[in-house]
């Protein structure tokens, strides 16, 4: 399948994030750019698997900006400036993070919590008021739109999160295992939503973690697993990335699940099994 990549739009450089003298990731490494494929408006999704434990959540925190690396850097795309090469730090709240209990306001509506999202846009009411409509409209809903967190449905939760995250923070999100204890219809809202999701934007990017590698290798056009590497003979007790599957070399990305898709999720399993 054609594609092309254009500017970076995510840089993570010797990232490593250490508690007092407990080091949790070292040496993380890894570029994302913007993958474009003809008549086809095509977002990144970006999966990091690996066994519990080995620091996923804490590279998250460090992408997000909810957490100061020990070393390193992590630079996103300037998609507010003009230029192509622009690019800048991460900040908290440049990218959007859900976490597993799709944390929302108890006492604002689905409705007003989207507006509270769209504080920082200059827009005027009018434009916010349809900018919320659209998204509740695209995303399913309209019908619990004056409803409190407490009378949702955990999808709706999840949604109206999520869509808060991209008000409020532009085309980079992170979930921390949007599937976990997911049922089976809840899991297809969430793969809708990540269609929903890259089919907006060129420059939006999912970045999720999940422990369901079929899902990863399904939905994933680039894998990173993360476990504990072995230097010299010895298994070393941080998380980094031991192995990286790019799905679109691979030509895997954006097909139905397959033979093929197998063979990564084997491969994969292995791969976290020996870190």
């Amino acid at each position: 399948m054609n594609y092309s990549t254009h500017n970076t739009l995510l840089y993570v450089e010797d990232l490593s994030v250490a508690y007092g003298e407990k080091t949790v990731i070292k040496n993380v490494n890894f570029v994302e750019k913007d993958v474009v494929r003809e008549n086809n408006v095509t977002g990144q999704v970006i999966a990091f698997v690996g066994r519990s434990g080995r620091g996923k959540s804490t590279l998250f925190r460090a992408m997000t900006g909810l957490i100061k690396p020990t070393t390193g850097k992590i630079l996103i795309a300037d998609t507010d400036t003009a230029s192509e090469n622009d690019a800048k730090e991460v900040h908290e709240g440049d990218i959007g993070f859900v976490d597993q209990k799709y944390t929302l306001f108890r006492n604002k509506t689905v409705y007003q919590a989207l507006l509270f999202a769209l504080r920082k846009k200059d827009i005027s009411k009018e434009e916010k008021h349809e900018t919320i409509m659209s998204y509740l409209s695209d995303w399913g809903l309209e019908k619990v739109k004056d409803q409190y967190p407490n009378e949702l449905s955990g999808g709706q939760r999840q949604r109206t999160a999520i869509i808060e995250q991209i008000l409020c923070s532009g085309h980079y999100m992170v979930l921390d295992e949007p599937f976990s204890g997911l049922d089976v219809g809840n899991i297809e809202d969430v793969k809708k939503a990540f269609d929903l999701i890259t089919s907006t934007h060129e420059f939006n990017t999912i970045i999720y973690s999940t422990h369901d590698i079929e899902l990863a290798v399904e939905l994933a056009d680039s894998i990173y697993v993360i476990g504990y590497p072995t230097i010299d003979g010895k298994k070393e007790e941080y998380g980094t990335i031991v192995k990286h599957f790019d799905m679109k070399e691979l030509n895997l990305a954006w097909k139905d699940f397959g033979l093929d898709h197998i063979e990564i999720v084997k491969q994969i399993k292995t791969a976290m099994l020996s870190s």
